[in-house]
């Protein structure tokens, strides 16, 4: 029996340089087994085209599908290759040869024996290794942001890597895939349910040419993305969680406010307890922000601040209602109790109105340009192909 095709992704962004020798070296480490190279680049505009032109008049099987877009970062890119992949075995790795190519055989081989559902290209088991001296500030900030994923890692060593491979059947169950940034194998070992992972070793090589994409906002979209992968691998307790911890912020907040209207000599009644829950709402309000941040494309409602400052005020007048009756029908109602159910009253209504009304926190309902399984073709990429 012939081998199955193999498809190898590699995304680019500004790499023209790099892609002539990746391609070549592919060429080479797959040693005439069938295979087509899918160069994804998110027009970049920088010779990657004609490098990609020559690579073809050189009979080497590349196809260049390019982005105007450039939605999701380097994982929209992947995906948008697996779309238009044809192989039955997906290989995933960087343009910028820090991946050597020549371990692709290796990579595939626990996916070919049956012994593995995905394979990953690992930094951090005997055997692998990173060839420059990084600094202590990155190796603390690799090692944490492994820490991290450890709850839906699988028991991996090195989760941050790109380069991994695994078959189609397996991204093809995969559900509500949507990464962002540059952590799609974490993306597809959680939505894909991958089991078992195994890790190959690689010696992470320098960058020879161009420049790392990775920086700060990156590291910022890499929380948001783990944020939404505990959602998923956690559906019940991870928003119980969150819940929470909003509601423990900002009673905080507003037991230092009470605290301090109470020492101004301020006359209890219930527009202080509905200021001092307001003052509370502040903290709501930052961690909303960093949800609809984080999950902008993916909202069940539109409206998300209107929906929160509806939410807010309806809690704000179910607390301050709450402190004129307690006022009005209990003469000896103490500082605590009058701060306290209010407090619990407001967040009750909390609860039930943003619960049923405003956030989908697992982020599992529809999600605009994507269907339960896959990523969409490249509608508007341009394709150069021979």
């Amino acid at each position: 029996m012939s081998a199955p095709l193999v498809s190898i992704i590699v995304p680019t962004l500004r790499e023209a340089a790099n892609v002539p020798t990746v391609s070549r070296r592919i060429h080479a480490a797959m040693a005439g087994r069938p295979y087509e190279l899918i160069v994804v680049d998110d027009d970049s505009r920088d010779g990657t085209v004609e490098a990609c032109e020559k690579l073809v008049a050189e009979h080497l099987p590349v196809k260049l599908i390019i982005r105007t877009d450039g939605r999701d970062g380097l994982s929209g890119a992947v995906l948008v290759g697996m779309a238009a992949a044809r192989g039955d075995l997906l290989v995933v790795m960087d343009a910028d040869l820090q991946h050597p190519p020549e371990r692709i055989p290796a990579l595939l081989e626990p996916i070919e024996r049956g012994e593995a559902e995905f394979a990953l290209g690992s930094r951090y088991v005997e055997g692998g290794g990173v060839a420059e001296m990084w600094s202590l500030l990155r190796r603390i900030n690799s090692r944490v942001a492994t820490w991290l994923a450890t709850p839906f890692a699988r028991g991996v060593h090195d989760p941050m890597s790109g380069f991994f491979a695994l078959p189609r059947c397996v991204y093809e169950r995969g559900r509500y895939i949507a990464p962002t940034g540059y952590k799609i194998a974490l993306e597809l070992i959680c939505k894909c349910r991958a089991h078992p992972v195994q890790e190959v070793p690689i010696h992470f090589a320098l960058r020879e040419r161009g420049e790392s994409k990775l920086s700060f906002k990156e590291q910022i979209r890499y929380l948001e993305h783990l944020s939404r992968l505990y959602d998923f691998t956690y559906p019940r307790l991870v928003p119980a969680t969150k819940f929470l911890i909003t509601v423990t912020g900002a009673l905080l907040i507003a037991t230092t406010y009470f605290g301090l209207l109470g020492k101004a000599g301020v006359t209890p009644s219930w527009w202080f307890v509905a200021s001092c829950y307001a003052s509370g709402s502040c903290f709501s309000a930052a961690l909303h922000a960093r949800y609809v941040r984080a999950e902008r494309q993916y909202l069940i409602r539109k409206s998300p601040w209107r929906d929160f400052l509806v939410c807010t005020l309806a809690e704000i007048a179910a607390a301050g209602a709450t402190a004129a009756y307690l006022l009005h029908r209990v003469p000896s109602l103490s500082p605590a109790e009058l701060l306290l159910i209010p407090f619990a009253v407001g967040t009750v209504v909390r609860y039930l109105l943003r619960k049923e009304l405003v956030l989908d926190v697992r982020g599992l309902r529809y999600m605009p340009g994507y269907s339960e399984r896959r990523a969409p073709a490249a509608i508007d990429a341009t394709s150069h192909a021979k």
